[in-house]
């Protein structure tokens, strides 16, 4: 017969469980949400270009050239008080080819274009998916809070397929 453990053992053992439960939420609650914050600041740098045109210039690039990692190209104005230039810049990606023309906002202050439309809102956003993706693990791993992780997981999922089929 195995003898019975003393109450206060039990309580103590039992406090011990209640600590390292809320220090293991605590930790991997921090971590989620600092990859969901690095999603969001590295997406926000071209989003908010993107997302919030009022006051920015907006119009067409025909790309002519493309390097390694950017591309450039003639510049038409659409908007009042946007001026043609002769070369802007475009970050390469497999969604700009040469010889054809996109709708951009252009970056203030410089020759810096970004897309603009559904596909350049949805490719801004691409790292905000992939923290979402990796997020989804911690909170299901970590949290043990399976809806929750399915849910972030699905919402990733979705903005880089949205993404993928409309860049």
């Amino acid at each position: 017969m195995i003898p019975a453990m003393p109450a206060s053992a039990v309580a103590t053992r039992q406090s011990t469980h209640a600590v390292l439960r809320f220090g293991r939420f605590a930790a991997m609650g921090t971590v989620a949400v600092l990859i969901l914050i690095a999603g969001v600041w590295a997406s926000w740098g071209t989003a908010q270009h993107v997302m919030l045109t009022k006051g920015r210039e907006r119009g067409t690039v025909d790309v002519t050239r493309c390097g390694p990692e950017t591309c450039s190209g003639r510049y038409a104005p659409l908007s009042e008080g946007s001026q043609p230039r002769s070369k802007v810049v475009l970050e390469k990606s497999v969604a700009v080819q040469k010889g054809r023309t996109y709708t951009v906002v252009m970056k203030p202050g410089s020759d810096d274009a970004v897309r603009s439309g559904p596909a350049g809102v949805l490719y801004a956003w691409i790292p905000l998916g992939g923290a979402l993706l990796l997020a989804s693990v911690v909170v299901a791993g970590g949290l043990l809070r399976t809806r929750a992780a399915w849910v972030m997981a699905l919402s990733g999922v979705a903005l880089l397929t949205a993404a993928f089929v409309t860049v």
